[in-house]
């Protein structure tokens, strides 16, 4: 394939489809601390418990028979995403690479995001009541597009904070030698 000054240009590999992605010079992942799945535990009994109550007042007070189904369905689901928390925060993980942050997360669809240190805008942690309880924090930052808002969740206040430290210095030091 020639280029525009007339010289060759070798084709691009082509991965197979559905082969996955191989990160060669990817160092260990880091995990979210341990302490996170009761985060998210408490915050999925909270919802049931709303289901319930909202269902329970349909049912009783307005009489609508329909949301017996409704709210049971929900809270089926509800009580199988209690089940598959741990696996879920497990999955959570990041690595500080050589010129980007590398996030991944989930199990059956697994998202990976890249986050170029140059890019990086804001780097905030915001700390909810039951991850202050338990010490823990979430990472935030954002990059310039709109949909790549990336969070960090339940790392520990120290890890959050020297972490946060570490991406801003990179980050103003990948800006300045733009």
């Amino acid at each position: 394939m020639p280029d525009n000054l007339g010289g060759e240009i070798a084709p691009m590999p082509v991965p197979p489809v559905g082969a996955r992605l191989d990160l060669p010079e990817a160092g260990e992942w880091k995990r979210v601390s341990p302490k996170y799945v009761m985060v998210e535990i408490v915050g999925t009994i909270v919802f049931l418990l709303i289901v319930c109550a909202v269902t329970g007042f349909l049912w009783l007070v307005l009489e609508q028979d329909w949301a017996l189904w409704v709210g049971g369905a929900v809270a089926l689901i509800t009580l199988i995403s209690l089940v598959l928390e741990p696996r879920r925060v497990r999955s959570i993980g990041y690595q500080l690479r050589a010129d980007d942050l590398l996030f991944r997360r989930g199990i059956m669809y697994q998202r990976f995001v890249s986050v170029p240190y140059g890019r990086m805008q804001l780097v905030d942690i915001t700390r909810g009541p039951v991850a202050r309880l338990l010490g823990l924090a979430d990472l935030k930052f954002v990059t310039a597009a709109a949909s790549s808002g990336v969070a960090i969740p339940g790392l520990a206040e120290a890890d959050a904070d020297a972490l946060r430290d570490r991406l801003v210095e990179l980050a103003e030091s990948r800006r300045a030698g733009l």
